[in-house]
């Protein structure tokens, strides 16, 4: 089931790539719209085959993030912090921010470290907010 889960989440992120512009050191380029799909596809938000990471600062995190985020790592750190992930070269990660700007240099930063499969969310929570999905606020 999450061979199955894992194959239909790559299958919506590789329809985004354009495979003769990117370069195996630059990140993928997600819709909210995929992960979105990624996330409802996982019974439980363990087994959804990725990793979801919030760069924002923790002040930002904690004034809502997208549900089934894995781990708010400010995109400043994620150099320094980037084990606490625990994540193989390989894992699946994917990586937001408010705008996607964030997110991307953060992405470009675990691609420069060794990690395979890195993904930006495009317009990270402002587009997931215009798509009126659900913002996650801690308890």
């Amino acid at each position: 089931m999450i061979r199955t889960l894992f194959v239909v989440f790559i299958f919506l992120l590789s329809m985004s790539v354009n495979s003769s512009i990117f370069a195996a050191t630059d990140p993928y380029l997600i819709t909210v719209q995929q992960l979105k799909a990624g996330l409802d596809k996982a019974i439980q938000p363990a087994q959804k085959g990725f990793i979801l990471i919030d760069v924002r600062s923790s002040e930002e995190h904690e004034s809502g993030y997208i549900p089934g985020t894995d781990f708010n790592i400010d995109f400043r750190d994620i150099q320094n912090r980037h084990r606490d992930i625990h994540a193989k070269s390989d894992d699946h990660i994917v990586v937001y921010c408010q705008s996607g700007h964030r997110s991307n240099i953060a992405a470009e930063t675990l691609m420069k470290l060794g990690y395979q499969h890195v993904y930006n969310v495009a317009g990270s929570m402002n587009a997931w907010e215009d798509a009126g999905y659900t913002i996650q606020r801690p308890q």
